[in-house]
């Protein structure tokens, strides 16, 4: 249960440890949002909602209220939350910068150039207005290329813009400079300035990108899981890969713009490229996945009670390079159609078995219904029997991102089918009316 009280004892623990506690047959639950994740919680055998001030087992909490209780609420052993603390240091677009940043200089100093260059996934950035003299210098370097401004803690495509003139931002860079006598007033917000991707890898003229979600069970011990039921967002404007800022043009058609999913593209960029050219496309994105996460052990808070979800988007351009977008701590779980109903209620059902609150996995599963165990203190490898063994040429990495292999129910381990009997639930119809 959860209560109001001084925190207590707060340990890390890795996949296996994260077993080790009993079963339990009632799951109190409460939830911030009123979209597919609430349907999934309410829908779980042996979950009961919780309202108003009772105690609780599960919270799927939004974020502000982890910035106001989390340090004043009092947690059992069993109790789960789905942020940690400090979750901004990967998701906020500053902080990402300077932890991959520092981690490049760590790599480098411990292992060479040559492996450090495998964090050179994520677009030359500079905060504004803190680093602006050196954006500039670098600006002079390469003239007439575009940069993209985004604000570091805003969603959906707010506040962003493009230029290529440097006049273009000296009235912003004014605006965010204020005299002795200024310095009590609202601060003026963050920005980065990055360098924009000019030459997207389109399908049939259109630019896209790529919605992965990767589950974090623990920071300290390393436990990733990397779901390969993911989607690719195509978009009919050229220059937005966001849908939110797509849906205010006034030209938007939502029939032009589509989702398609990650099978689909592999198929796609096989029959175009090859599988030995697709297979390193996909091994240098599980390579972002795994570096972005290195980057942030040592500093984001890890506490046994929390999990995340992150959502990360990668766009992929003409030479087939992965570049790493954003990372998304609240990705949107609110369905646009029944097959996008369909696919969150998938993966949120499967980020439920992981999290285990019922208590039924063993711990030494390497994959449960779309996710797959990718890191584990270690990668994690996808030969049978084998959850930890040394990398070498013959390693193979346990992830099937974008792989033919389908969803099957033998996936999920029989315990828990037989528990939660999801073989028999039926076909929901998808609630248009949320938001």
């Amino acid at each position: 249960m959860a209560k109001n009280k001084n925190a207590g004892h707060k340990g890390s623990y890795g996949y296996q440890k994260l077993k080790e506690r009993e079963p339990r047959a009632c799951i109190r639950f409460k939830c911030a949002l009123t979209n597919t994740i609430l349907d999934i919680l309410r829908r779980r055998p042996g979950w009961v909602e919780v309202k108003e001030e009772g105690e609780w087992d599960f919270y799927w909490c939004d974020v502000s209220w982890l910035r106001e209780n989390f340090d004043h609420t009092y947690m059992d052993e069993h109790v789960r939350i789905c942020h940690f603390r400090n979750h901004y240091e990967l998701t906020r677009k500053n902080y990402i910068v300077k932890n991959l940043k520092r981690f490049r200089k760590q790599i480098e100093r411990e292992a060479g150039k040559l492996e450090a260059t495998k964090c050179d996934f994520f677009p030359k950035t500079f905060e504004m207005p803190s680093e602006y003299h050196l954006f500039v210098e670098e600006f002079r370097k390469n003239p007439g290329i575009t940069w993209i401004m985004k604000p570091v803690a805003r969603s959906q495509g707010r506040g962003i813009f493009l230029f290529r003139k440097l006049k273009d931002v000296i009235d912003w860079r004014k605006d965010g400079i204020r005299s002795d006598d200024q310095k009590d007033e609202t601060q003026v917000e963050n920005y980065v300035a990055q360098c924009y991707i000019e030459n997207p890898y389109l399908i049939g003229g259109r630019k896209f990108d790529l919605r992965v979600y990767v589950l974090v069970m623990s920071v300290s011990a390393e436990c990733h899981f990397l779901s390969h039921d993911p989607y690719l967002l195509l978009m009919p404007d050229v220059h937005l890969t966001n849908v939110a800022v797509q849906k205010t043009a006034p030209d938007y058609d939502p029939e032009k713009g589509c989702k398609w999913m990650i099978q689909r593209f592999r198929q796609y960029m096989t029959a175009k490229h090859g599988a030995e050219v697709v297979e390193t496309l996909f091994a240098e994105m599980d390579n972002i996945f795994i570096k972005s996460l290195q980057s942030v052990q040592k500093v984001i808070i890890s506490d046994k009670h929390c999990f995340e979800l992150y959502g990360y988007d990668i766009l992929i351009d003409q030479d087939l390079k992965p570049w790493l977008l954003e990372v998304n701590a609240s990705p949107s779980l609110t369905a646009s159609s029944q097959e996008d109903y369909e696919l969150k209620c998938r993966l949120l059902k499967d980020t439920l078995h992981i999290v285990d609150m019922e208590g039924r996995l063993t711990g030494k599963e390497k994959r449960i219904g779309g996710f797959d165990l990718m890191w584990n203190d270690g990668p994690v490898s996808r030969a049978e029997g084998n959850v930890d063994m040394p990398v070498n040429e013959s390693f193979m990495a346990n992830t099937h991102l974008g792989t033919s292999l389908r969803r099957r129910w033998q996936d999920i381990p029989r315990k828990v089918l037989n528990c939660l009997d999801i073989t028999k639930s039926a076909k929901h119809t998808f609630p248009s009316d949320r938001v």
